[in-house]
């Protein structure tokens, strides 16, 4: 079997701007989050929650201004992965407060939404 890249390179872009991407690459496309419903006399079956997708990541602070993040509410979010799988979240709002690490010149910002999916 021949050796491919499945992990490393990554790139980001908010609303068709691309932005340094330092680490902390993370997504989840779910919908769902089911939760086991057990009784004294066992396990009675799941219950089934909705739950926002999401793309976090840490990026760095070149020619970025960190409080536009806090306003963005309706970004389309696009990561391209070192295995060539695109992952694309249409109307996403940030969440949470960005704060940035002065000393490595880097923030958190995590997307969420109701629409992350996956191109292979």
């Amino acid at each position: 079997m021949a050796a491919k890249r499945v992990a490393g390179i990554s790139s980001i872009t908010i609303n068709g701007s691309s932005f340094a991407l330092v680490d902390g690459l993370t997504y989840s496309p779910s919908s769902v989050r089911r939760e086991t419903m057990t009784g004294l006399d066992g396990v009675h079956g799941y219950k089934e929650l909705p739950v926002a997708g999401f793309i976090a990541c840490t990026i760095r602070d070149i020619n970025t201004s960190v409080a536009d993040f806090n306003g963005m509410t309706a970004a389309t979010v696009q990561l391209i992965q070192a295995n060539g799988k695109q992952v694309i979240g249409s109307l996403m709002w940030v969440v949470d407060v960005q704060e940035v690490d002065a000393s490595e010149g880097t923030f958190s910002v995590r997307f969420e939404g109701v629409d992350v999916v996956e191109i292979f």
